[in-house]
């Protein structure tokens, strides 16, 4: 049964943190002077299990969901995740049930996720530059383990791939074109995204964000685009295509062009909680509700009443701030995947 919020959006998309760990250290995500040896992560028992993950999945299906995808932190550290993968597979074939990973760990999972029923992934790779990536990743870890990556996931049948590159003025946005370069002709989309002021520490300035349309003006420069339509509604990216028809980029624009309005994401964290915004302030219990005994039809209402009453538009209203600085508390997007 499809339900809708304040906004008549409907809920079709749900991202599933199954970690809050990670072996990068991005310093637009999980800076390493924060996030170092000594930090605290959540303990086993505050984390959800595949049974509990299961079956609240099965309740947002029941409600109109038809998209998964599996996040973290980074995803493939959860021990055995396989076999999370083909209880969600289970749940109906017809699912679009995908994962985002930085890719350092798929040479050794890609087959075993592809046969546990995982259909595409999704891989972060801001820059074809190996010196800018190492230090982007905040590890030194090399841009190539990352391509092994993304060809062991071609070879496997896991594709097309998606590459995200979130894109930093004075960091790495003179590498943009280089990127695209690389992987046009390939068969797999490049998505370039505007750095966001996701969570609290990543110290997001205005004057860094390098606008979409600015992106597609480099790219368009030296290997010309056009504008295509989008797939479905709701689609993050707005489409470009190579004018000599060798393949596609998109583009992710929360700051320059918000697109609240047809947003149709909720996010299940690692320790149980519903977020209906990337941006949220906090997120609503699932995990404690469901530990405490909680029937199907129960957890279906609290999922329908937390949709219904849903309101969020942060990035239209962060548009209507700015030059302004939003000072709210967010949560960190290791917690929820982005």
């Amino acid at each position: 049964m499809t339900i809708q919020d304040s906004f008549g959006r409907p809920l079709r998309d749900l991202r599933i943190s199954v970690t809050d760990r990670c072996n990068f250290r991005c310093t637009y995500c999980m800076p390493a002077e924060i996030f170092g040896e000594a930090y605290q992560f959540l303990p086993k028992e505050e984390v959800l299990t595949f049974e509990e993950i299961t079956r609240l999945t099965r309740a947002f299906v029941d409600h109109g969901v038809n998209k998964l995808r599996i996040t973290g932190g980074e995803p493939l550290l959860r021990t055995d995740l396989p076999l999370l993968v083909a209880m969600l597979a289970d749940l109906d074939p017809a699912l679009d049930l995908t994962l985002t990973t930085n890719a350092y760990l798929l040479p050794q999972q890609a087959q075993a996720l592809k046969d546990a029923g995982l259909k595409r992934v999704t891989v972060s790779l801001d820059t074809i530059d190996d010196g800018i990536f190492r230090e982007m990743n905040g590890r030194g870890f090399p841009v190539q383990r990352v391509l092994d990556g993304i060809e062991s996931a071609v070879q496997v049948g896991l594709s097309p791939v998606k590459i995200n590159a979130v894109v930093q003025k004075g960091v790495n946005d003179h590498t943009v074109v280089d990127l695209a370069r690389h992987f046009k002709g390939t068969g797999h989309i490049v998505r370039f995204i505007e750095y966001m002021d996701v969570g609290n520490r990543n110290g997001w300035k205005w004057d860094h964000v390098v606008p979409a349309a600015d992106i597609v003006k480099l790219i368009d420069a030296e290997l010309p685009l056009e504008p295509i339509a989008s797939n479905y509604r709701g689609e993050v990216a707005n489409r470009y295509r190579y004018r000599d028809g060798d393949g596609e980029i998109g583009v992710i624009a929360s700051v320059s062009m918000p697109f609240c309005g047809d947003c149709t994401r909720a996010r299940l964290s690692t320790d149980g909680k519903i977020y209906t915004c990337l941006f949220a302030s906090g997120g609503v219990d699932l995990r404690d509700f469901l530990r405490s005994g909680a029937s199907d039809s129960q957890l279906s209402d609290r999922i329908k009443a937390i949709w219904g009453r849903r309101a969020d538009r942060y990035s239209e209203e962060r548009a209507e701030l700015a030059p302004l600085q939003n000072g709210r508390q967010k949560v960190e997007m290791y917690h929820i995947g982005g």
